[in-house]
């Protein structure tokens, strides 16, 4: 829901030997470049598109029970839809109820009974939002699975509820909560500009969220952590209180397990949030997600998208042109948005940078864990802002659940990895 598909990056040339030239740039780092190259050759041959399967994979990417598709959906104590209840509630999916398209599919605004949750006419009962994911491939089948497997039995405030789906001859749907806001990616496009303290507390609220996937029972990396996948509620519009949620868990895996430091897998995510260890190797760890956290945080603070090709010259990614600016106090401003002056502290500001650029750190040993983040970002919120909770945040069991602005899920800016 939150994801902004478009066409997938072309990390491979025709001979499937040369990368995209900024990839170049920077796996150029890491010794294991040309075995990497060596085996994209390898897979390039079994190319579907720009989509590349890999054989790549250890027993460590692989759960130690691993559940079969029926297991999934008996275990998810999710409602199930029929394919004609989601078409009427959208009105045969009309043009004028979709909220968004990416590279999965379209996101359509939907009715359904809010103490039944069947499907309803349009204009009745409480608003959610139907993903319709592409009927082509198997690609979009995983995806779709991976979100009941995961949505299905992970709860908490920051994660996107997901109410129920649909599976029904080739027609693949989820149904969600509706986040009436949008992404975060949309709203720092917005004039005005979102205000610093909100940024703050949507950065704090995600990480959050992130927190607790890493901290499940069975670890989870989430894998495609960016702002779009970012989503906003807000509870009391006057006083711009907002909840902050995670959504798509497509590219979702189950972290290490044992002894084992990493899951081996084929490279996929978002083109200038994957870290770059996950680029030149495979190997993804819960570390993986702290490097994306810290791009999502680096955007935040400078108002600027992870990858945008309208920049001036060296300016296109914003990891490389910005890093230089954050070892330094007196140069950090020429990161921060312009359009937030005086609102935030100058002590703020320089620890706000500190925290990115730790995220951002090549070694993946000395970034931060998620907890530390999290630490880290309630000493930056306003005053007022951090309220005691009359309750302590639990840690949900992973495999125990327990009990006026236009929305715009979708705003394609970046390209999707599969190499």
């Amino acid at each position: 829901m939150g994801a902004c598909w478009s066409n997938c990056i072309k990390s491979v040339s025709s001979s499937g030997t040369v990368f995209g030239e900024t990839i170049l740039n920077e796996l150029t780092k890491y010794e294991t470049l040309s075995v990497v190259v060596q085996e994209f050759d390898s897979r390039s041959r079994s190319r579907n598109g720009n989509n590349f399967s890999s054989s790549r994979v250890s027993s460590a990417s692989i759960s130690q029970t691993p559940r079969s598709e029926g297991e999934i959906l008996q275990s998810s104590n999710l409602k199930t839809f029929t394919f004609s209840e989601l078409k009427t509630a959208t009105r045969n999916f009309s043009p004028d109820t979709v909220l968004g398209a990416g590279g999965f599919g379209s996101v359509f605004k939907e009715w359904i009974d809010e103490h039944s949750l069947t499907a309803t006419k349009p204009g009745t009962g409480i608003v959610t939002a139907v993903k319709r994911f592409n009927q082509e491939g198997f690609q979009g089948h995983k995806e779709w699975l991976a979100e009941i497997n995961y949505l299905g039995q992970l709860h908490h405030p920051n994660l996107v509820k997901l109410i129920g789906y649909c599976l029904e001859d080739e027609h693949r749907l989820l149904v969600y909560e509706f986040m009436a806001w949008g992404s975060m990616e949309n709203h720092l496009s917005y004039f005005p500009p979102l205000p610093w303290g909100i940024r703050m507390k949507a950065a704090l609220g995600a990480a959050k969220g992130l927190a607790f996937l890493h901290n499940a029972k069975t670890q989870v990396i989430y894998r495609d952590f960016k702002t779009s996948n970012i989503l906003l509620d807000s509870v009391h519009k006057r006083a711009n209180n907002y909840n902050t949620k995670l959504s798509d868990f497509g590219l979702a895996r189950d972290g290490p397990t044992g002894d084992r430091s990493h899951v081996s897998t084929r490279v996929m995510g978002t083109y200038g949030y994957a870290a770059l260890e996950y680029l030149a190797t495979g190997h993804l760890t819960a570390k993986s997600d702290i490097y994306s956290f810290g791009v999502v945080l680096l955007e935040m603070l400078s108002g600027r998208r992870a990858v945008d090709k309208n920049r001036p010259s060296g300016e296109h990614n914003l990891v490389d042109w910005a890093k230089p600016y954050l070892t330094n106090k007196r140069r950090i401003f020429r990161v921060l948005d312009t359009r937030l002056q005086g609102q935030y502290s100058l002590n703020r500001a320089q620890k706000a940078a500190n925290l990115a650029l730790q995220c951002l750190a090549a070694e993946p040993k000395l970034r931060p864990s998620m907890d530390e983040v999290v630490k880290a970002l309630e000493q930056l919120q306003e005053p007022g802002d951090m309220r005691k909770s009359t309750q302590k945040e639990r840690h949900v069991n992973a495999r125990n659940p327990s009990s006026d602005k236009p929305t715009a899920y979708q705003k394609p800016s970046a390209s999707r990895l599969s190499v």
